[in-house]
């Protein structure tokens, strides 16, 4: 991250999250972004159930765990959709539909390319939410939703798997490819509610 520093503060500094912690982040973009990451976690399930089937045994358990906490998370999407009022699914935003061709393109290639777009993302999602802490009144039970210790021990342990699929494999330049793709999506994607809700 140090190397590409750049790019990892665009994926993780951005007015969305500011305006979530200020309170300036208007109900409109909030709630596209919401049903937009419905749909990524749609089809985030299934890229980590396909990278789980060809992990080695000692990635099995991290994953298996990440895909329980992904079934966990939809559910709690579906809760929050009638909490709110909030009709789920319809279209994928081109950003959206940009990360999930990303993620089905990063399946055919080499493992540790794959679980480096995961743990980007992953990672990704959690410094952004924290940098959001401890988020405005409309906003604080999401800001805590997205940052709690659970989730960061997940993100910690993946980055630790990252490290391992790489060592002595000459797997350095896919996962670069990878990681940048990836962190580039994420700013894609904070910036595509922002701008949605003007």
């Amino acid at each position: 991250m140090v190397r590409h520093a750049g790019v990892w503060s665009a994926a993780t500094r951005h007015a969305f999250l500011d305006g979530a912690r200020e309170g300036s982040l208007p109900e409109a973009a909030f709630r596209t972004w919401l049903r937009q990451d419905h749909l990524f976690v749609t089809d985030l399930l299934p890229f980590q159930a396909r990278l789980l089937a060809v992990a080695p045994r000692a990635d099995q358990r991290l994953l298996t765990g990440g895909l329980l906490a992904l079934e966990a998370e939809l559910t709690w999407f579906e809760a929050e959709a009638r909490h709110q009022n909030l009709a789920l699914g319809g279209a994928r935003h081109p950003v959206a539909e940009a990360y999930r061709s990303h993620l089905e393109l990063l399946l055919g290639g080499p493992y540790a390319a794959a679980l480096t777009a995961l743990w980007t993302g992953e990672r990704a999602y959690l410094e952004g939410w924290s940098g959001a802490i401890p988020g405005s009144a409309a906003y604080a039970k999401y800001v805590a939703h997205w940052t709690g210790a659970e989730f960061a021990a997940y993100v910690a342990e993946l980055e630790a798997a990252v490290g391992v699929a790489m060592a002595g494999r000459g797997m350095g330049a896919a996962c670069e490819r990878a990681f940048l793709a990836t962190a580039r999506l994420e700013r894609d994607f904070w910036s595509m509610a922002w701008s949605a809700a003007g």
